[in-house]
């Protein structure tokens, strides 16, 4: 286990500046927003239950408002970011993640995911997993500058945030209200993290080449992925009838999307949401995009056989019908799922399984 490096003093951050949205008009997802805030109130869990069992019955998105963190909190996580992506790029390979080893942990750099034949990816990130002893690692300057802030930030949106998600879940399951919380516990050793990114733009003529693509489709393999709202388009979901639509700016909002695990979980009924990353609109496209993200996963030693709910018995959610491929993974620990999930990204593309299709699932062959 790699050890962390003694604290840097503390440093000046630059302003990150966010650019204006799109003034193009767009084919926008009809997502639902739930306000956090009203969790307490009176009526208020139960309003935010139904509203979550509709959105999951949908787009399996939602946004997240009011959640305890201020828009200067959340612009100084994205002012971290562009530092560290925008260091020099023989100062990130320092920190380069065990990519070949299945880790995410560290810096991941620009082009590893061959998109088309001799066409490589226009983005690079660095993740930040969770601040337990198990992924303590070095770290560039400018994360040990603002180490204390960026854990502040790191948990609370995954004992704040994103357990106010698990608990909403368990009652649409009507399930016991902690059942998903303590598979999610912060202190628990699991893959969780924080994950700063830059797509670099691209001429319109190379994203043509391209066929627009940032990312393909894909589902994501953890439980729930929160992506902080910023103006720069190009995110866009699958809704039920195969369309796709663009993804509306909120400032100060989390789009929240459910993933693989969470569909295991229960046969299905709650959707891994195939959902991509294009190119920006024609008066964004020469921006580089910035993206915060958190991903949730559950803790590696969960296996993901099908929950007793009470909701799912009824709508005859049973698991009896999914195939061999996928039943052989509930017997497979999160821990050992998740490395083999991860390698699979560096598949060259003629190799990869669904090379022919516009996007990744485990759940779609």
């Amino acid at each position: 286990m790699a050890t962390q490096v003694e604290v840097a003093l503390p440093s000046v951050l630059k302003t990150h500046v966010h650019p204006p949205v799109t003034k193009l008009q767009l084919e926008y997802a009809d997502i639902p927003i739930l306000d956090f805030g009203a969790v307490d109130l009176p009526g208020g869990k139960e309003k935010l239950v139904a509203q979550l069992k509709d959105a999951v019955q949908q787009t399996g998105f939602f946004y997240a408002t009011n959640f305890g963190l201020t828009q200067q909190d959340i612009d100084r996580q994205f002012a971290i970011g562009q530092e560290i992506l925008e260091l020099p790029e023989q100062e990130k390979l320092k920190y380069r993640a065990q990519l070949e080893e299945g880790d995410y942990n560290g810096y991941r750099p620009l082009g590893m995911i061959e998109q088309f034949p001799g066409q490589r990816d226009n983005w690079e990130c660095y993740h930040v997993f969770k601040f337990i002893p198990e992924h303590q690692r070095p770290h560039p300057a400018v994360v040990l500058n603002h180490y204390a802030e960026i854990e502040k930030f790191h948990r609370h949106v995954h004992e704040n945030v994103a357990h106010t998600v698990l608990r909403l879940i368990a009652n649409v399951l009507e399930m016991p209200e902690d059942f998903m919380v303590n598979h999610h516990l912060y202190e628990d050793n699991c893959s969780s993290f924080l994950r700063y990114v830059k797509y670099h733009a691209r001429s319109p003529e190379i994203n043509e080449k391209y066929k627009e693509t940032y990312v393909r489709g894909h589902t994501d393999f953890g439980s729930v992925t929160f992506v902080f709202s910023q103006p720069v388009g190009g995110l866009e979901l699958q809704t039920r009838d195969g369309k796709w639509k663009a993804v509306r700016h909120i400032p100060g909002s989390i789009v929240v999307n459910t993933a693989d695990m969470l569909h295991f979980w229960t046969d299905g009924y709650l959707q891994s949401c195939i959902h991509r990353v294009v190119s920006p609109p024609a008066d964004q496209v020469h921006l580089d995009r910035f993206g915060l993200i958190y991903f949730l996963r559950p803790s590696d030693k969960t296996c993901l056989e099908l929950v007793d709910s009470p909701l799912l018995r009824r709508l005859g959610f049973t698991a009896k019908d999914e195939s061999e491929k996928v039943r052989a993974k509930r017997t497979t620990t999160v821990g050992e799922w998740v490395p083999i999930q991860t390698k699979r990204n560096w598949t060259p593309h003629g190799q990869q399984s669904q090379a022919g299709k516009d996007f990744q699932s485990v759940f779609r062959e």
